[in-house]
């Protein structure tokens, strides 16, 4: 449904988007997590048909983005992260405009935007002014107005910048109903949790470039397999690192003044065979906690070397 080839956009010299590829399968939730800058607005832009590519190539629903852009836009339905509504129209009003913009019939528009507010859980206010509504509600109707001409593909850009704590739970509400839908879906982000309860693949933009994708299924299932200790004791860092390296369970290592942080991916019986061995190599061990599993923090520290390895 998705699908890019070395998709490129530069600025003079400055690369926003560099030789992006990825592949979003029909009726994939997909989450674009990235810090601010790191050029995910820039390549839902070109998707969009929005911003012209410098090179390379990018297909929504079958259609090339720049020889068939009707196609795209037509197939897609696109909340930015910035938008603005209209004044002195009701919801109602604002779901039937945009429904009439794609030349949707009128009592299909009618049925569709009584449907959808009913939805996204606004069904009281659809004689309410759009301007009069809070930013929680308005990104609710956004979503709603991406729907009326049912596109198969929708693009979400940070659509919950900006929200107070009860509006992000209404929002992920309606992103669980999105996803039963079957719509196929690439959201953006620059917060990982946010996304890990509704999204079935994650991908991370790092300058412009996309560095590692995983699927969310395999996430969570290394966060239950692999544990997070910290393992306070008294030693020489070389007695640290000779120690360590005895223990392929160990998989990653951050040294702290205390001792070590380890992703130990052993079982309980390995665990403590794996104490005992450090304090048989002269570490002074005082205390072993299990931290509690990041998935966030988990997610970076696997996809850490294939990043490295790749020289991004």
């Amino acid at each position: 449904m998705i699908h890019t080839q070395n998709l490129t956009k530069k600025y003079g010299r400055f690369h926003a988007v560099q030789n992006f590829n990825l592949t979003v399968r029909q009726g994939t939730v997909f989450g674009l997590v990235g810090e601010n800058g790191a050029g995910k607005t820039t390549t839902l832009s070109m998707l969009a048909t929005l911003t012209s590519p410098t090179s390379g190539t990018a297909y929504i629903n079958g259609y090339e983005v720049t020889r068939q852009a009707k196609g795209v836009r037509q197939s897609l339905g696109y909340m930015p992260d910035a938008f603005g509504v209209y004044d002195d129209i009701t919801v109602e009003e604002y779901l039937e405009f945009y429904a009439d913009c794609y030349k949707v019939d009128r009592n299909v528009a009618r049925r569709r935007a009584s449907d959808y507010l009913e939805w996204v859980n606004l069904q009281e206010k659809r004689h309410t002014y759009v301007n009069a509504l809070s930013r929680g509600m308005q990104q609710r109707l956004e979503i709603a107005r991406c729907l009326m001409h049912d596109p198969s593909v929708l693009i979400l850009d940070e659509p919950s910048s900006g929200l107070d704590p009860r509006s992000r739970l209404e929002f992920r509400t309606v992103m669980h109903r999105l996803r039963a839908l079957g719509k196929t879906v690439l959201i953006s982000s620059h917060i990982l949790s946010e996304l890990g309860e509704f999204v079935d693949e994650i991908g991370i933009m790092r300058g412009g470039e996309l560095a590692a994708v995983a699927s969310v299924s395999v996430m969570m299932t290394h966060s239950t397999a692999y544990r997070q200790l910290r393992v306070c004791g008294r030693a020489l860092r070389t007695t640290w690192e000779e120690a360590l390296r005895q223990y392929p369970q160990v998989i990653d290592v951050t040294y702290i003044p205390q001792g070590v942080d380890v992703v130990y991916a052993g079982t309980l019986d390995q665990q403590v065979e794996f104490v005992r061995g450090l304090v048989e190599a002269g570490i002074g061990v005082y205390q072993v906690a299990e931290r509690p599993t990041n998935i966030e923090e988990l997610f970076l520290r696997l996809t850490e070397r294939a990043v490295d390895a790749s020289g991004q």
